[in-house]
């Protein structure tokens, strides 16, 4: 059981996905977590407390758009009040767990010094290593110990690994040259899409998508919230979404349990809407950069069975109680914010800046990172010129901005990615791979196995890992296995309410738990990944695709 202790207000907090929602208020006093034990199957590998206190924080109505002046300073962790805390809630059993973490890290580093030993067990030494690490990133609510700051010295520690075990340090350093240079254009990626995000969030620009739900019919109002999310999804991520989405099904429906499916919908369409597009997931980014998929190819072939994922559920909970009873329909819960000046502006800059990164790699050729930091620099110089001189109005800029993104889940990424390409640097990952070509002939059991793990375990080194274990001769860019693997691992998620950071972030603005998700959802979004793959595979083989004048669009062709 975890106890959640007081969380400072400027608390990063990492999302699945990805990776492109951070706003964070400053306000004089801390943000605290509710006060609330959650069992142990809210311990999800790549989450920590704050996505839940972000998610409340984010939801609040009518968010004032000036800085308060009293603010913590960011170097501060624990106040008087979470000092209490900790000692009111203190559990030795913490301590003793904290204890064997550090003397099994010790036992490691201690072995790791006797080179000669290293040097002829690598493989050994690398898996026991990253097994380690990622048992500390699992349980790292049990341990206290920061993922990001777990992942960062374990791939230090494997690549230090990999230096004494390689056949010379030349070698080590040009493997960590090339594997640096890969994954820094991910996190290149992945910061500038964040910001613009929390630019265009921080204006309220996506009113302009939710003011247009009117309906309050249960049936429709379903589907609709559905569809939305998911289009909004594949351009955004599927935090962010989920919690623009969240936050309006309060103004459309009070409490109830009808309100929770709602809610459990959002997830749902969120992991479907980031599968078909590069740009909507960070695991289809991730794909995207390194060459496995192209982008029409991408939105072509995973738009039918992604949507298809989010029809089937709906279309079973449709037939539900909650979604045919009585006295659903209501008026407006709650009063809508108010958009900041020139938001329509922001929005229309920002969503054109994401949109646009394809066309700008096809079009130059250059990394997709390249396109992100144009579209970043634009909205930088034009957010400067409409707020010149509005002093009260500086969080809306991009320095203000750049304080509140999700930093700390960029350094998990880089800190995973690099774990993973010291591995494949090794041989362990081809290794692995062989074993599976081996055991399991069939290419979509290991893809639809990777959707299914990644209810549970983080899809983003279960994608790394799969990326080196199979490499572009093994199988082509745009291969049945690389869209399925892209399809699988976004929308698996869904299957568990910790499966996701969107499923997190629903679970701490709605308070629903495991067990609830479980037994009134979770059958619905494997039925609907089930029906999902199913389609894949029926178009696939059938060649059914978009009519072939959207495939012949100069810009989009091979990008």
């Amino acid at each position: 059981m975890s106890t959640f202790l007081p969380i400072k207000s400027h608390c990063i907090f990492p999302s699945h996905t990805h990776f492109k929602n951070p706003p964070i208020r400053t306000s004089p006093a801390p943000s605290l977590l509710p006060q609330t034990s959650f069992s142990r199957f809210s311990d999800g590998p790549r989450y920590r407390y704050c996505v839940l206190a972000k998610a409340e924080d984010k939801a609040r109505e009518n968010e004032e758009l000036t800085t308060s002046s009293g603010t913590c300073d960011p170097l501060c962790s624990v106040d008087e009040t979470s000092s209490q805390e900790f000692e009111a809630t203190y559990q030795p059993k913490t301590d003793l767990l904290k204890a064997f973490a550090v003397l099994a890290a010790a036992v490691t580093g201690t072995v790791a010094i006797n080179q000669s030993w290293v040097a002829a067990n690598q493989d050994i030494a690398m898996a026991l290593l990253f097994g380690l690490g990622y048992m500390g990133i699992i349980f790292e609510e049990s341990l206290a110990f920061n993922k990001s700051g777990v992942g960062l010295l374990m791939a230090v520690s494997l690549w230090t690994i990999r230096s004494i075990g390689a056949p010379s340090n030349d070698i080590a350093l040009s493997e960590l040259s090339h594997a640096t240079a890969e994954v820094s254009e991910i996190v290149f990626f992945l910061l500038g899409a964040m910001t613009i995000v929390e630019i265009v969030d921080a204006h309220q620009g996506f009113k302009l998508v939710t003011d247009n739900i009117t309906t309050r019919k249960p049936k429709t109002l379903l589907w609709v919230v559905g569809f939305v999310t998911f289009f909004l999804s594949s351009i955004l991520d599927n935090l962010t979404s989920t919690i623009v989405m969240v936050s309006l099904l309060r103004k459309l429906a009070p409490p109830s349990e009808y309100r929770k499916l709602l809610g459990a919908v959002v997830v749902i369409a969120a992991n479907a809407g980031g599968a078909w597009t590069p740009i909507g997931d960070v695991t289809t980014t991730m794909l995207w950069i390194h060459g496995q998929i192209s982008t029409l190819s991408t939105m072509k072939d995973l738009f039918l069975p992604s949507a298809v994922s989010l029809a089937v559920p709906l279309a079973l909970l449709s037939l539900t109680s909650e979604v045919n009873g009585k006295g659903q329909n209501s008026a407006d819960v709650l009063a809508s914010e108010q958009m900041a000046p020139r938001g329509q502006l922001v929005f229309s800059v920002g969503l054109g800046a994401l949109v646009f990164v394809p066309v700008f790699k096809a079009l130059t050729g250059l990394p997709p990172y390249m396109g992100m930091l144009l579209g970043l620099g634009v909205l930088w110089i034009i957010t400067d010129a409409i707020h010149y001189g509005e002093s009260e109005r500086q969080r809306l800029k991009v320095p203000q901005a750049l304080s509140r993104i999700d930093t700390q889940g960029a350094l998990f990424f880089l800190g995973i990615l690099l774990s993973v390409s010291s591995l494949e640097a090794a041989g362990i990952l081809r290794e692995l791979a062989n074993y599976l070509d081996a055991h399991i002939p069939s290419t979509e059991l290991i893809a639809s196995a990777i959707g299914v793990v990644s209810a549970i375990i983080d899809n983003v080194p279960l994608v790394a890992a799969t990326m080196g274990m199979y490499d572009l001769s093994s199988f082509p860019q745009d291969s049945e296995f690389w869209q399925l693997v892209a399809f699988c691992a976004g929308t698996g998620g869904s299957m568990l309410v910790i499966g996701s950071a969107a499923g997190v972030a629903f679970m701490g603005m709605e308070k629903v738990d495991f067990f609830w998700y479980m037994k009134k959802v979770s059958g619905f979004a494997f039925a609907g990944y089930a029906a999902g793959i199913a389609a894949y595979l029926a178009t696939h083989n059938l060649n059914i695709s978009l009519p072939t004048a959207l495939a012949q669009v100069p810009f989009l062709h091979g990008s």
